[in-house]
């Protein structure tokens, strides 16, 4: 490893362990009612609102998990993990009816949050099973397997669609799905998305199914998770390489290509370009075929490898450094525009992930190493919060208002960052008994057995 390398190791740990770890726990640990706070302050006052969303709690639950293999700084992360899992398996997980709910209020009871009261989401009960593999790689309990496998037992009865294949994300109670048809109406704050399938629930069911699949080696999980690849490589990615958003039931996508741009911008929730997700998507497809086992997977990765060019032709700010967080493919255009070109945390992150796996597994571009140089210095100097931790919500060099928003709610924990960070300094260090180094020798070796006129001739038969 050479000087430069070493530098960045070091000051990757240090930002990890100093900067986030430490900032986080065991600060969000809810002594009184259990689980994890939700809702912080810029700088780390606990907010009087602490809604529980089981996105969030697993999220912590998976975020533990991996510092306790990780870190060895005297914190008990195994424990703060297994205090996570007690909210999830009393509070969290409907006894009548099974699945998680998707929100609950402080004490694990009914909440009106967001409008989801009592209902259940597919992407919840993903992150359910996510966090507890996670848990179960580490402690080894029997508990925590049978609630991730029963999560996945759930989800495949109640929300696998048998005719088109594929999974819906809206679901009752009761686990029935819904749409705008029902008798059924939900209230709920992400209502217009009802009756679709969603590239966002797919990839981190994929995501979860994988987690799940590395320690509990099913036959028919196995299938799940196949198909799951299948159908996000296959049916979700567009020929220009970014994924479709969303898709009517029998995969239909839900498209305003053509469509004048106040219909665009009227409808930019259900169909625009999201960088962050494609190139996230890309690691995630490359992670879920390597755990499968697939030899010789060429079109995964030429279709992964697709995805994060599209999104270094389009996305980048070649001016500062960071990823857009959307564009879109006008009417007459054969060129994404950018639409949104505010910089959100995790998709920086996701960025800094992809990046150095792919300069680890094509090596001979070193133009994935210097973005990914590039991508942390953006990161450094836009998006950390140099003051109190951990990082902003978005760039400050587009939205400086982050610099005192919440710096945890909902939607945002240490997921996406302790990941980011955790691969990249096991990338950098290049043991060769890590499991990221492992892929990465799979992965290397595909690559290799490619030529350029293979490649080329594979990328356009994308669809």
């Amino acid at each position: 490893m050479d000087k430069d390398v070493k530098n960045i190791v070091a000051e990757l740990k240090s930002h990890l362990i100093e900067d986030i770890l430490r900032k986080w726990y065991p600060l969000v640990i809810d002594k009184s009612c259990g689980g994890y706070f939700t809702n912080l302050a810029y700088d780390w006052t606990i907010l009087p609102e602490q809604e529980k969303m089981i996105v969030t709690q697993a999220r912590h639950v998976w975020t533990l998990s991996k510092a306790a293999e990780f870190v060895v700084d005297g914190q008990n992360y195994n424990e703060m993990a297994m205090h996570g899992f007690s909210f999830l398996k009393d509070r969290m997980w409907d006894k009548d009816y099974g699945g998680f709910y998707q929100i609950r209020n402080r004490e694990g009871g009914f909440a009106e949050v967001n409008g989801w009261r009592d209902e259940k989401r597919t992407y919840g009960n993903a992150f359910g099973i996510f966090g507890l593999s996670a848990l179960y790689k580490n402690t080894k309990r029997a508990d925590v397997l049978e609630l991730a496998y029963d999560t996945f037992l759930w989800l495949e009865k109640h929300a696998y669609d048998q005719k088109f294949g594929g999974y819906f994300q809206f679901l009752s109670r009761e686990g029935k799905p819904f749409d705008k048809n029902s008798i059924y109406k939900t209230t709920a704050v992400d209502s217009k998305e009802v009756g679709f399938k969603d590239q966002n629930s797919s990839i981190h069911l994929m995501e979860a199914y994988t987690e799940l699949y590395k320690v509990f080696r099913d036959p028919v999980l196995y299938e799940k998770l196949r198909s799951l690849l299948v159908i996000i490589r296959d049916k979700m990615v567009t020929k220009e390489g970014y994924l479709q958003l969303f898709f009517y039931p029998d995969w239909t996508p839900v498209s305003f290509r053509g469509s004048s741009r106040e219909q665009v911008f009227e409808n930019f929730d259900l169909d625009h370009v999201s960088f962050g997700h494609d190139y996230e998507t890309a690691f995630l497809m490359l992670e879920a075929s390597y755990w499968l086992g697939i030899n010789d997977d060429y079109r995964t990765l030429i279709i992964a490898k697709k995805m994060l060019d599209h999104a270094l032709r389009y996305g980048w700010d070649d001016d500062v450094g960071g990823f857009y967080d959307a564009g879109f493919y006008f009417k007459g255009n054969d060129y994404c525009t950018i639409i949104k070109d505010t910089k959100t945390w995790w998709a920086q992150a996701e960025a800094l992930n992809a990046l150095l796996l792919f300069a680890k597994i094509f090596t001979e571009e070193k133009r994935y190493y210097d973005f990914f140089l590039r991508q942390w210095d953006y990161i450094k100097n836009f998006v950390i919060d140099k003051q109190y931790g951990d990082w902003f919500e978005g760039g400050i060099d587009k939205e400086p208002h982050f610099k005192t928003a919440p710096k945890s709610h909902m939607w945002k924990c240490t997921y996406h960052t302790v990941r980011a960070l955790i691969n990249c300094i096991e990338m950098l260090i290049e043991d060769p008994n890590l499991e990221i180094n492992k892929l990465i020798d799979h992965w290397r070796n595909v690559a290799e057995s490619l030529s350029s006129k293979k490649v080329e001739q594979m990328s356009n038969i994308i669809q």
